[in-house]
């Protein structure tokens, strides 16, 4: 029997990638617990995901509140809509950060 019971997972180029198998890293994961490796490999393998995870809801935030800004001078460079929008973006985009707690510069 060849290789690919984890869709060939070690193959991963980048992060993209590797993000993309975590369903495979999850059942690396759990073999790996069950072979008896939980205290190392398995364990960093889970932090991975977790790692992943964090990242992902951190990322979402972000670009719901900067997506309103992107817009803005997006169609600005489109010649779509004028300086003017980027700048009521951007005083929106800063109220939402100040609500949220985090200062902006």
């Amino acid at each position: 029997m060849s290789g690919g019971s984890y869709n060939y997972l070690y193959t991963a180029q980048d992060l993209e990638d590797l993000q993309a198998r975590r369903h495979d890293l999850e059942e690396m994961a759990q073999r790996l617990a069950g072979l008896g490796y939980a205290q190392d490999a398995a364990r960093e393998t889970e932090e991975l995901l977790l790692l992943f995870r964090q990242w992902e809801t951190r990322a979402a935030v972000r670009t719901r509140r900067l997506s309103d800004v992107w817009q803005a001078v997006e169609w600005w460079d489109s010649n779509d809509s004028s300086e003017s929008s980027i700048h009521e973006a951007l005083a929106k985009y800063r109220g939402d950060h100040d609500d949220a707690g985090t200062p902006h510069g």
